[in-house]
């Protein structure tokens, strides 16, 4: 009895990059399709009572804008939440299974999860799929050793840090046509729009540079949530107006002993221009230089009428 070869898994699946890279071996003209570019500003600083992480709001599709107000601050236990930057599912889902993780995780011990054991878990299902998962994270919370905050690179590699800021911006390699007799073979797939196992994604910045210059200007050990709070807004804001793959609004999380809370729309440094007039013109007022008109001759060559029976 026949068996198949590769058993079914759980998570994320890269068949695609392996038949796209075997794909490029065999046929030399061939380039498959690579990683778009994405952009965001996600920032945090620890403060004298806790945490605070910011976000904007601006999901792209290269250079398309495809949502202006979606979150990128995610829930990861009661008192721990996660800012994620890159690809959006790869962050969503990313994040998802890590808070089940933790919900399962505080269930079986009776205590909350710390916010170490959150950037562990996180940094090692990032460096079991070796960037193939595009997901820039900051973990900031609360716990019984007090604030803290990281942030987790797509390959795995973490940093602890009393503030920091991260972006995104995948570079795509150049890219050939792709032949007409292959299109039917290539099925883009979930891994199809990732890079190959020999080129993984390679960050290029985003709002990050903007973001990170204000925290490294202003930024004060021990201070007070109201200057914290306008320390983000700043860095965020100076992130969007520098990017114009991040925009939309600043969304916050202040995460202390007591609990966390989220604001949404905290600020909005790009609010649209309203005109302080209407510009109408009066027919005629531009010129027409030729005009041609050219009629179209039809034929009919049937028409048929079926009347519908009503009961």
């Amino acid at each position: 009895m026949l068996k198949l070869a590769l058993e079914p898994h759980g998570g994320f699946s890269f068949e695609n990059c392996q038949r796209n890279a075997s794909l490029e071996r065999v046929l030399p003209g061939l380039r498959v399709p690579h990683a778009r570019k994405t952009g965001t500003t996600i920032a945090g600083l620890v403060f004298r009572d806790g945490v605070i992480l910011g976000a904007d709001t601006r999901a792209t599709n290269d250079s398309v804008v495809a949502d202006k107000s979606c979150e990128k601050i995610h829930f990861i236990a009661p008192k721990i939440y996660c800012c994620g930057a890159g690809v959006a599912a790869d962050a969503e889902m990313t994040t998802r299974m890590v808070a089940s993780n933790m919900e399962l995780h505080a269930l079986s011990t009776g205590r909350e999860p710390r916010v170490a054991t959150v950037t562990r878990v996180l940094r090692q299902t990032l460096f079991r799929y070796r960037g193939h998962v595009g997901a820039s994270l900051i973990v900031g919370g609360v716990d019984v050793t007090g604030p803290q905050l990281y942030d987790v690179h797509p390959h795995g590699s973490y940093s602890r840090l009393p503030f920091t800021a991260l972006g995104e911006r995948f570079r795509p390699f150049p890219t050939n046509p792709i032949p007409a007799t292959l299109v039917s073979h290539l099925f883009l797939g979930r891994g199809a729009m990732q890079l190959t196992s020999e080129a993984p994604l390679l960050p290029a910045g985003s709002g990050q540079d903007a973001a990170l210059a204000v925290l490294e200007d202003r930024f004060q050990p021990n201070m007070m949530l109201e200057a914290a709070q306008e320390l983000l807004v700043e860095a965020i804001t100076a992130g969007i107006l520098g990017d114009l793959g991040s925009g939309g609004n600043v969304d916050a999380c202040v995460i202390t002993r007591t609990g966390a809370k989220l604001l949404r729309t905290l600020s909005s440094p790009t609010e649209p221009v309203e005109r302080p007039g209407h510009y109408r013109f009066v027919p005629g007022t531009t010129a027409v230089l030729t005009q041609a008109v050219k009629p179209l001759n039809l034929e009919l060559l049937e028409e048929t009428v079926q009347a519908m029976e009503v009961e």
